[in-house]
């Protein structure tokens, strides 16, 4: 017999063709609902008659925080755990009982796994600790995106872990994330001393190929006493030098990664993009020692900064050409081989064995 009311909530708009696999995958909860935020198809539709209880609600001028703060107002107050998921998510069957199993009286939060992609044949890339399942009083949803949930209850905050409840991210691509970077200027001028915001803006001014705004914003963010986070430290200095790299200026771009390093020695990510660089400019010892430095590193981090390109080929199938091209024809045949056996359907990959192969007999 389950101790605690579930429910599911989320905002949606114009998802229609995710509804029956979220439904079925968020079964377990005692009730699910829906705040549709504007959709023209039949999201809503669908909704009702898989049972959720959906609410039709307009924010204007948009923003994440007020539209989940609404969709979580429409759970009764009777209910103890809130569960937020979006609809291009899906739960792994049996989540309630492990749910309940790590929650007691004294929880006000929960974190578990969220693998936010995938590769290419399915296994996960990119995964973290999520933590969207609370209690269903004290807590509210901040900044208009990125948003994140504010604690401020009457007992003492008490986070569980529960790491064998798995969330999986499959997004639509055609999705427009246009929306974000207003939205992450506003975040910035609302709370200036976040830290996140800020290095969330600087990365999306990268995305968006804005190279000295991306610099400027991500150096401020280096400069903020709250700032002190290693990793995130580590990924805005790989994004400086990214953007010094798009601007042609590949010496200023190789410091930055050399400090990324040092920042964070302990990650892949650094010494990977470091190989990337190096291998542009032809310079193979170079690559070939950022190689041997990653792959000294085995443990994968559980936070959202790891990159899946530094846990797949891309690694191994840099060094083959480096010590390929530095003569070391052995140690690039055994790196050419790994290569080829984490990605069996690259050509390229293939014939690469084929041609090292020649040069090792």
């Amino acid at each position: 017999m389950n101790k605690y009311r579930v429910a599911v909530y989320a905002i949606c708009k114009n998802e229609e063709k995710f509804v029956d696999r979220w439904m079925d995958s968020m079964s377990e909860a005692d009730a699910v609902y829906a705040a549709d935020t504007g959709s023209s198809d039949k999201t809503a539709d669908k909704l009702r008659e898989r049972g959720a209880i959906v609410h039709e609600i307009e924010v204007n001028p948009w923003r994440f925080d007020k539209a989940r703060n609404i969709s979580m107002s429409y759970i009764p107050k009777d209910f103890d755990i809130c569960v937020c998921t979006d609809l291009d998510e899906v739960l792994e069957a049996g989540w309630r009982e492990l749910l309940e199993n790590a929650w007691n009286p004294e929880t006000t939060q929960l974190k578990y796994k969220y693998t936010w992609s995938f590769n290419g044949d399915g296994t996960p890339s990119i995964t973290f600790m999520y933590e969207k399942i609370h209690a269903r009083h004290g807590f509210t949803w901040v900044h208009p995106v990125h948003e994140v949930l504010e604690y401020s209850g009457e007992k003492p905050y008490s986070c569980a872990v529960e790491e064998r409840i798995q969330l999986n991210h499959y997004p639509d691509p055609s999705k427009s994330r246009s929306q974000y970077l207003p939205l992450l200027e506003l975040s910035v001028k609302e709370s200036p001393e976040d830290d996140r915001n800020m290095h969330y803006l600087g990365r999306e001014y990268m995305f968006y190929e804005k190279w000295d705004k991306c610099i400027e914003t991500l150096k401020k963010h280096l400069s903020m006493p709250a700032a002190t986070w290693r990793d995130e430290r580590c990924a805005s200095m790989r994004y400086i030098a990214r953007a010094y790299a798009a601007k042609g200026q590949t010496d200023e771009a190789m410091s930055w990664y050399y400090r990324a390093i040092a920042e964070a020695p302990y990650l892949r990510e650094p010494y990977v993009e470091a190989a990337r660089l190096a291998y542009s400019l032809g310079n193979w010892i170079c690559v070939a020692h950022m190689v041997e430095e990653a792959l000294a590193i085995t443990e994968r981090p559980s936070s959202y900064i790891n990159e899946g390109f530094c846990w797949d080929h891309t690694i191994y199938d840099l060094g083959a050409l480096a010590y390929y091209y530095l003569g070391v024809y052995s140690r690039a045949l055994e790196l050419a081989r790994i290569a080829f056996l984490l990605a069996p359907d690259n050509e390229r990959l293939k014939r690469n064995v084929g041609i090292i192969e020649e040069k090792a007999r």
